[in-house]
């Protein structure tokens, strides 16, 4: 018997997807693994008054354990409510892989499931898709799909090469699979190594971003790969002993740009993980008597808390929305 999320008080994507797209701001969709990064993402977004996406990738949930991060989800919907301010919260399933998986979300208290079949032919894409979308809405989870592929490595997710969105398909892809939205590809990556070190960066493709919203006019558009791969803590990284070197990111002016467009959700992982094992490693050189976890959990969880407050104000727009 399947749990349903309205259950844990959280909420799917629509009703959020709606008011960014009237209200030109975008939905921070934050990666977490842990306990620490959950706390943190919450009170982030209590703090600047943001609706959240809470995200986990298939292999975040099996990190975590299925059963264990449902209760986790609904313990942050009570710890938004006792910080005192009862923000929307969605739960989403980060590049599902297969029907089974996403099923298994929906079953598990997931509000919103993401069903990555970009690798696999067009048709093949839609029809995986539009399984995963008669599942979920009969539950009335949403569902995001995806068309062109991210390069890059993070989590299980691993592509060589990107393509780009062909904006020629995303009207046939939308009619025939009816997802909720859809993630373009337009020169963001995956994972810390966005580009390489030297280059510039080059900008993003808001030309594709431009056609495929006047193909699908006021559809909600997400973006994946947006971390900025920030410079500080890549450095703080390497001057206690990490190797990070030429790790850049997504220009933060750039994600401003797409968040006022008819980008309605915002996909930011790498960022959350460096900022962690940045202050993690501050922390035990200059205290390498400490072994407390709690020690050097919590400069970590203090920063997360800082950056993904400086994100929904500064970079989504998204502060004062909840």
């Amino acid at each position: 018997m399947g749990v349903s999320y309205k259950d844990l008080g959280l909420v799917n994507t629509r009703e959020m997807f709606a008011k960014a797209m009237e209200g030109k701001y975008a939905i921070p969709a934050y990666n977490f693994n842990n306990l620490e990064q959950l706390q943190a993402i919450i009170s982030a977004c209590v703090e600047s008054k943001s609706p959240v996406i809470l995200q986990v990738s298939k292999g975040a949930r099996d990190y975590a354990n299925a059963t264990m991060l449902r209760y986790m989800a609904m313990g942050a919907v009570e710890y938004a409510k006792e910080l005192g301010c009862n923000v929307p919260i969605a739960l989403h399933l980060d590049h599902g892989d297969t029907f089974e998986t996403c099923k298994s979300c929906v079953d598990f208290g997931f509000s919103s499931v993401m069903i990555d079949g970009s690798h696999h032919s067009f048709e093949e894409n839609i029809a995986v898709t539009k399984q995963v979308v008669e599942y979920a809405h009969a539950h009335d989870v949403t569902v995001e799909g995806e068309l062109g592929i991210l390069a890059g490595i993070e989590d299980e997710v691993v592509a060589e090469v990107s393509s780009y969105t062909d904006p020629d398909q995303v009207v046939e892809f939308v009619e025939r699979t009816c997802v909720d939205s859809l993630a373009i590809s337009i020169g963001t990556s995956h994972g810390a190594f966005k580009f390489k070190a030297g280059e510039p960066v080059p900008p993003l493709r808001f030309d594709i971003l431009e056609e495929c919203e006047k193909r699908i006019p006021g559809f909600p558009i997400v973006l994946h790969g947006a971390s900025s791969v920030l410079q500080d803590y890549v450095t703080m990284i390497n001057q206690y002993g990490g190797d990070l070197k030429g790790a850049l990111g997504v220009p933060e002016e750039q994600l401003r740009k797409a968040a006022a467009s008819s980008v309605c959700k915002i996909n930011i992982d790498s960022d959350g993980r460096l900022v962690f094992t940045a202050k993690i490693r501050e922390h035990l050189a200059n205290n390498p008597d400490h072994f407390d976890p709690r020690q050097y959990l919590k400069p970590a969880r203090a920063d997360l808390v800082k950056m993904y407050k400086a994100k929904n104000e500064n970079v989504l727009g998204s502060a004062g929305k909840a």
